[in-house]
Formats: C-alpha cells, sequence, structure tokens
C-alpha cells in the first residue's frame, strides 16, 4: 500500500517505522521546517532511508490551500494518507485525495477532547481514562468513522509524555491480514477494516482488498482454489464467494475483492471476472445512462467530461457523495434499488451503467444459498432436503450444535438429523426479522414489489411442487395424492391469493366536526404490525404454513416461524425457495425445534409483535399468557369438536361420502374434522351399515402409492394416544363397531374406527380424537332444538356442518350452531377467500380471507388542519 505520512514528533517517527516493517510503502513524509537547524525526528528518519520529505510551514493561505503545495503532495501518488500526530490544519483536498482517504490518530478517547492539545486536556481535567483514537476522516480532521480506540488508566503522577509512550501505537493501518488465526478473528479483522483502508493479501503478486465477510457455518462447499500468500490453505472461489480457512479448520466466506487498479468484484467472479459481456442498451436505458451522466457531472464538477473511463472516487468524490449520487438516481427511477456497495463495485461510469441496467433488468441476482441437504431417491425423483435453521437468510446449524431425528411414519425410519433450535437461534431470528424490517429492504419495498416477490414465490412452490408433496408424504404421512392437491396446492393458491391483496391494503377517511373557521381532515392508514412469531402444527405442515405467513408478508411484516417439531421438512424446503424467489434476507426465519423452548420464547419475546398459532387449547392458552407480558396480538387457531348433524331427509349416499371425508380426510389429522356425529334415528342404522362397507374399500399403505386411500399417523406418540382414546370409548360402553386397532404393518397405521351408541357424558364425545374415529350419536326424528343443545354442548366451536334438503331448516342450524364455520351438504370446503377461524375455546382471529390481512395490521388515524 502506498502511503503518504503527515505529522511530526518521535511518535510520527515510530509510526513511519512500524509501517514500513510491515511491508508498506511509504511514497512521501510531510512534515513542519527545521526548527533551529534542527530537523523534526520524523523528517530525520524518512531522509536517512531516502524517503521523499516535505516541509511545508503551512498547507493554506487566507483560508485556500496552496496550490504548490497541494501540487507537490499529489505527485507522491498516495493510497491513503496516515496522519499520527498532526498540529497543522491539512485541506480537504489532501484529506479526500487518495482512493482510500485519511487515516488519523487522535490523542483522545473520542468524542472526548478534540484537537492537538487532547493529551493535556485529558489531564488537566483529572480523565480517569486516557486513550486513542483512530478514525477515516470522512468530513473534517476530527470526525470520521471510528476505526479503531484503545484506553488505559491515568495514574496519579502521569504526565503527558507518560500517556504518549504508554498508548500511542500505530495500530490502524496494519491491515495486511495475518493467517495464523481462527476463522472468528480473521472475520473480525476483514470487517473491522471494510472499507478503509480494507483488510488485504497477496494473491498471484498483487495485493488484493477483502471485503464483506460472514463466517460460514456449513460444510465446505465446492469450489475453485486459490492460493494465498501466507495462508497455509488455499482459498476457495465457491458460488457465493471466497470461503478462507482459519488455523481452527472453520471458515469465513469473503464476498467482494478488490485489486491494486481500484477494480472491485464479487469473489465468486475471480476466475471469470472479464467473461461478462457488456449488455446491448435500449433507447430508454441509453436515455436513463445519460441522466445518470449528467447527475455525476452535477457531482464531480471539478471534471471537464464524464467519460466511460472516469472514476467516481479518483474524480474526487467522497463517500458522502454516494449518497448523494443513489438519492438523485432514485428521484428519477424508483424502479432502480441501488446500495453504497454497488457504487465501490463499480466506481467506472461504464461499469456503473452495465450495472444499473443488469439491476433494473433483474439479471443482476445472485444465489447466495449455501445448503448443506439430505438427499433421498424416491417417489421417481431425487428428493432434496435443507436440516439446518434458516436465520437471516442463511441455513446455519443450531448455536449449540444439538439435533433431533424426524422420522418417516410410514416404516419408523430416520429421514434426517435436524437442528434444533436454541434460544440463542431465537434471538438471531428475532434480530434479523427486526433488522428487516425496520432498516433492511423489505421494510423499503412499495407493496407492488412485495406482491411480485410473493407470486414469484408461488410460482416456486408450483414447479417444485412433487418435491414439496413427497417431502410433506413421508414426513407428516400424508397420502401422496392429497398431498399434491391439498399440502401443497392449496399453498400456492393462498401465496396468490395474498400476493394480489399487496397493494390493495387501503385505509379510509373519516368526516369529523371542523375546527371553525379551520377545517379538518382525518384520515386511517393500515400498517404493519412488525416481527410476527407464527407457530405451527404437525397435520398440514406447509398449509398451515401458507394460511399465516402469506397474510403476514402482503401485509407487510416479517416473521419467525416454528415448524411442528416432527414435521420441520417442508418448512425448511420452503425457506430455500423463498430465497431463491428474491426475498430479502431476515424477512422470512424458519426455527425447527422444542415447542417448550422455541415456541415459548417466541411468544415472549419482547420484540415479537404479533404471535399466530395453531395448535392445542391448553398450549393456546400458554402462548396468550406469555405474550401478555408485553401485551402482543395473538391469534390463535385451537382444538375442536365439530358437531355433524345428519337428517333423515339427506340425500343418504351424499352425506356417508361427505361424512366419511369430515372424519377420515388426512388421516382424521384435521382440525375442523366431524368430532362427532348426530344421526337422525330412522336413517341411523342404514347410515353406520353404509359407513362400514365404504371403510372396508379403503386401501391403507404407503402413502407414495397412487391407490393408497389412508396413510400412516403422524407420529408414534400420537398413534398411542389414539389407541388409548379408542380403549376409553370401550370402557365407557360406547359401541366399537369397527376398527380401533393398530394395523400389523411396519409404521404408525391405524385402523379407521367407528364408534356408535355414544352419549354425551363419555369421554369420546367431550373430546377430540385428531385421528380417524368416527363418533355417532342417535338423536330422535324431528328433535331439532335438542340436537342443536347437544351439539353445542362443548367448550369448542371451530367448525359444524348438517345434511338436510330442507334449506330452512338447514339455515335454521346454521344460525344456532356456535361455530366459526358451517357446511350445509358439503365438509372440509374451505377456500383462501373465505375467512377460517373459531369460536370460544377453539380461538379467535382468521386465517384466509381479507379478514385475515386485519391480523396483520393496525390502523393508524392521522387528523390535519388546514
Amino acid at each position: 500500500l502506498k502511503l503518504a505520512l503527515i505529522g511530526q514528533s518521535i511518535f510520527g517517527q515510530e509510526v513511519y517505522n512500524k509501517l514500513r516493517q510491515e511491508g508498506h510503502k511509504v511514497v512521501g513524509v510531510f512534515t513542519v521546517p527545521d526548527k533551529n537547524g534542527q530537523a523534526d525526528p520524523l523528517a530525520l528518519a524518512a531522509e536517512k532511508d531516502g524517503t521523499p520529505v516535505f516541509k511545508f510551514p503551512r498547507w493554506r493561505a487566507k483560508g485556500k490551500p496552496i496550490q504548490e503545495v497541494v501540487a507537490a503532495y499529489k505527485s507522491v501518488g498516495a493510497e491513503l494518507n496516515v496522519l499520527p500526530f498532526c498540529t497543522q490544519f491539512i485541506p480537504m483536498d489532501v484529506i479526500d485525495c487518495p482512493k482510500h482517504g485519511s487515516i488519523i490518530y487522535h490523542p483522545s478517547i473520542l468524542p472526548r477532547h478534540r484537537g492537538a492539545s487532547a493529551i493535556n486536556w485529558t489531564l488537566i481535567q483529572g480523565d480517569k481514562k486516557a486513550g486513542f483514537t483512530i478514525f477515516w476522516a470522512d468530513d473534517g480532521l476530527d470526525t470520521g468513522p471510528i476505526l479503531l480506540q484503545r484506553e488505559c488508566d491515568v495514574g496519579q503522577n502521569d504526565t503527558v509524555d507518560d500517556l504518549y509512550n504508554r498508548f500511542l501505537f500505530p495500530e490502524g493501518i496494519k491491515a495486511m491480514i495475518s493467517w495464523d488465526q481462527p476463522a472468528a478473528a480473521l472475520h473480525n479483522w476483514i470487517r473491522g477494516h471494510d472499507k478503509v483502508p480494507g483488510a488485504w493479501a497477496k494473491i498471484d503478486d498483487q495485493v488484493v482488498t477483502f471485503y464483506g465477510s460472514s463466517l460460514l457455518d456449513a460444510s465446505v462447499p465446492a469450489g475453485q482454489e486459490l492460493a494465498i500468500k501466507g495462508a497455509s490453505r488455499p482459498g476457495l472461489v465457491t458460488k457465493n464467494g471466497l470461503v478462507i480457512f482459519g488455523n481452527d479448520g472453520k471458515m469465513v466466506l469473503v464476498r467482494n475483492l478488490q485489486f491494486e487498479d481500484g477494480k472491485m468484484i464479487p469473489a465468486s467472479k475471480y476466475f471469470s471476472a472479464d467473461e461478462t459481456a457488456a449488455l446491448e442498451l435500449t433507447e430508454e436505458e441509453k436515455k436513463m445512462a445519460e441522466d445518470i451522466r449528467a447527475i455525476w457531472k452535477g457531482i464531480l464538477s471539478n471534471v471537464a467530461v464524464i467519460e466511460d473511463s472516469t472514476d467516481f472516487f479518483r474524480s474526487g468524490a467522497s463517500s458522502m457523495h454516494v449518497v448523494r449520487m443513489l438519492e438523485e438516481i432514485k428521484q428519477k427511477y424508483s424502479g432502480l434499488q441501488l446500495q453504497n456497495e454497488d457504487v465501490y463495485m463499480a466506481t467506472k461510469f461504464a461499469d456503473f451503467i452495465q450495472m444499473a441496467v443488469r439491476k433494473l433488468r433483474g439479471e443482476d441476482k445472485e444465489e447466495e444459498l449455501v445448503i448443506d441437504y439430505v438427499s433421498k431417491n424416491m417417489n421417481n425423483m431425487t428428493v432434496k432436503m435443507p436440516y439446518q435453521c434458516f436465520i437471516n437468510g442463511q441455513f446455519i446449524n443450531a448455536d449449540d450444535g444439538k439435533t433431533y431425528d424426524t422420522i418417516n411414519p410410514t416404516d419408523g425410519s430416520v429421514i434426517a438429523s435436524v437442528s434444533s433450535a436454541s434460544l440463542v437461534d431465537v434471538d438471531k431470528a428475532v434480530a434479523a426479522a427486526k433488522e428487516a424490517f425496520e432498516n433492511g429492504e423489505w421494510g423499503r419495498m412499495n407493496a407492488r414489489e412485495r406482491g411480485r416477490l410473493m407470486y414469484r414465490l408461488a410460482d416456486l412452490m408450483e414447479e417444485h411442487q412433487e418435491e414439496l408433496a413427497t417431502i410433506e408424504s413421508i414426513d407428516s404421512g400424508a397420502v401422496y395424492t392429497l398431498a399434491l392437491k391439498t399440502h401443497v396446492g392449496m399453498s400456492v393458491q393462498t401465496f396468490r391469493y395474498f400476493a394480489g391483496w399487496c397493494d390493495k391494503i387501503q385505509g379510509a377517511t373519516i368526516p369529523i366536526n371542523q375546527a371553525r373557521p379551520n377545517h379538518n381532515l382525518t384520515f386511517t392508514k393500515k400498517e404493519p404490525i412488525g416481527v410476527c412469531a407464527i407457530v405451527i402444527p404437525w397435520n398440514y405442515p406447509l398449509m398451515m404454513l401458507a394460511w399465516k405467513s402469506a397474510a403476514c408478508l402482503a401485509a407487510g411484516n416479517t416473521l419467525v416461524l416454528k415448524p411442528a417439531q416432527v414435521t420441520p421438512l417442508t418448512s425448511l424446503k420452503f425457506a430455500e425457495l423463498s430465497a431463491k424467489a428474491g426475498f430479502p434476507k431476515g424477512v422470512i426465519n424458519i426455527l425447527p425445534g422444542s415447542g417448550g423452548l422455541v415456541g415459548q420464547h417466541l411468544s415472549e419475546h419482547p420484540d415479537v409483535r404479533k404471535v399466530g398459532f395453531t395448535g392445542s387449547t391448553p398450549t393456546g392458552k400458554k402462548i396468550m399468557k406469555s405474550a401478555a407480558s408485553n401485551l402482543k396480538k395473538v391469534s390463535l387457531e385451537l382444538g375442536g369438536k365439530s358437531p355433524l348433524i345428519i337428517f333423515n331427509d339427506c340425500e343418504l349416499d351424499r352425506a356417508v361420502k361427505m361424512g366419511m371425508g369430515a372424519v377420515y380426510f388426512n388421516k382424521g389429522e384435521n382440525c375442523i374434522a366431524a368430532g362427532r356425529l348426530f344421526v337422525e334415528e330412522s336413517i341411523h342404522d342404514e347410515f353406520v351399515r353404509k359407513v362400514v362397507e365404504e371403510i372396508k374399500k379403503m386401501k391403507i399403505g404407503d402413502p407414495l402409492d397412487r391407490s393408497t386411500d389412508h396413510g400412516p399417523q403422524n407420529h408414534k406418540a400420537h398413534l398411542e394416544k389414539l389407541l388409548q382414546y379408542c380403549e376409553t370409548g370401550v370402557k365407557e360402553g360406547a359401541t366399537l363397531v369397527y376398527g380401533g386397532r393398530q394395523v400389523n404393518r411396519p409404521g404408525f397405521f391405524m385402523e379407521p374406527t367407528v364408534f356408535t351408541d355414544v352419549e354425551d357424558h363419555m369421554y369420546i364425545a367431550q373430546e377430540e380424537s385428531f385421528g380417524p374415529v368416527m363418533v355417532i350419536s342417535k338423536f330422535k326424528n324431528g328433535d331439532i332444538d335438542g340436537v342443536l343443545r347437544r351439539a353445542n354442548s362443548t367448550e369448542y366451536g371451530l367448525a359444524s356442518g348438517v345434511f338436510t334438503r330442507d334449506i330452512s331448516k338447514a339455515l335454521y342450524i346454521s344460525e344456532k350452531l356456535e361455530a366459526g364455520t358451517v357446511f350445509i351438504n358439503t365438509y372440509n370446503k374451505t377456500d383462501v377467500a373465505a375467512p377460517f377461524g373459531g369460536f370460544k375455546q377453539s380461538g379467535f382471529g382468521k386465517d384466509l380471507g381479507e379478514e385475515a390481512l386485519h391480523e396483520y395490521l393496525r390502523t393508524k388515524a392521522i387528523t390535519v388542519e388546514y
């Protein structure tokens, strides 16, 4: 690195010697004139080495830079100024001139005691601590981003010289990477020098500066080896950047590299940096290029003509000019989303235009995911399943390294060992979601662009529907054909439905009394809430994710989602697809693991502003209690014992078919399953006979077999609870007509079951089975009000149904049933546009439909007087 040293004193001399020891080239020393024939110590050391020395009494006259002095300075071609101790006022033309700017050593712990006498004032004020600050001079000689601070105790009898000797040491310029360090230390060194002066190393005998590092917590990715001088192990150029290794074997990912000529490239393009063909611009793009050229000209007023080769920073621009330039471009082209880093990556005008056009065309998207998969060949395809936590756009292991096995219910085999998120992981995910909401691209994105991302995600889900359905089958036991149509199909529909809502969320104008003689205007705005925690069950892993996440995202929130511990795999696959769709990092975070740990911490986390939960009523009550800690908004879709009333004037065969679907759909693991059937006495026996006949036709088997009707229960513990449920029914005196046993084959299969003669006081009449158990009670002919009382005699109120040809009777029943959903002559007919949610202890709040959006919005009223 070519350095200019501007300063004086013995300390300046020490800095000079240290810089040369570290391998830097000092191309010029600028110090004060000789005093009484004696040169300054800094000048003596430099002259001894043959380094050019310039002795100026001043750098400016009458408030303006002395051009001869500035020209002499510029002649040495410095890339960075180092000011170790400088009492002269240096013009900003000099401070900003090098491509890396200037680093200043200031003898105080800024912001305390600015100026050359800072150490003196440290003692005068009786400070207990002294120290120094190294900062990058951005807006002046005593302001700018701090690079390093050190402090020491001030002794009772310390002098100014004591403090100089104790802490004035030139640490800020030692930016060459020392490779014999752990990965965390390498990462800290690189990020600590980003962007100036930049941590550097030698590659192919040239100085290359590293920018944008992150710790990489994954297996070693595929890549092309790159020898780095001083490193014991070659780096790897991967599709996501340059992977370097610490002496502990752990990895750091570096995003960008800059060469000695100032060119910066994505590290992933190291071996193909010059292969990108120049774009042929359209007429509209050419006009945009000229508009941007005019913006550059307005900033770089000292440059006569902005050529294609004009370098933004070498022409005199600073970091403040970057902000100005991007804001001016944003005003003219709101669809062009540029970041500060984009300017550093394309400093020459022609490169900048090519970069801007690629962004505008959407051609700049790089796949940034590093994913470890569990791959399995099944269902005539290779299924690739992520298994790590998804936090802030990356798949990473749990902080404490813990995992658990997720089991295939078809045969009891292990599918994968999945990361089990810790409390630290919850905090990381919530922090990422908060940052994305408050400061990230997502929070700035307009509603229509948000919808575009959701449509793209829905398209990717549809493109991967067979893989998603296969994962859903092996992880939850869902029959593949059902998984394809409902689990995945409705998830795609849900995202498309809510994508269409993104730019249609509107407030209202409210007429109010006028403040005479003035006028008032009151209007409302619908705003996103912030970070939302979503906790979903295991019966429809992907669909439950979609029902809540799509509305949450459409409203503009960010989320942390905890899938059920036993069914995490489709949620993690969804995370992969969301990243590929272009969702900014931090917007979607997925944490597999324990509900008691992860779910509980999410529900009481102070930065989570909303919890959406689907699951059991006891767990919902715990979540509501935890959410009260900071009065966060809650929506709960809880347990049910949905009654289905079948009258003797129904279309019987249809009632049998729909009644079976109401109970056995998705192996009975269905929140709105008909938990109790009330069949009118005159048709009861025939109804039961027909049901048993149909059950005997059902094929129980491998859910991936297209002819299978009934797959395994979700997990072993649930199967055992169902068997116990059936035992309780028999003990209480209900008649077991069919089933009630585990199927004699590997896996967690249960026979479809039918109970009759179920009386109201029995356990199976009151509690949900959440399995393939039909509970039938008869009621007297014509006793409408009696059966209604029995149907409503439950603490649950999620869904209900009625079968009758009498529309008046049906509508009367629908008015009297205490449930959030009532089906008439059908069942399980849910639609993305219809609100879904329960009454009583089945919870509150809605999924689906326009009402679901309001669960994730808040209303703000604004009044103007004019």
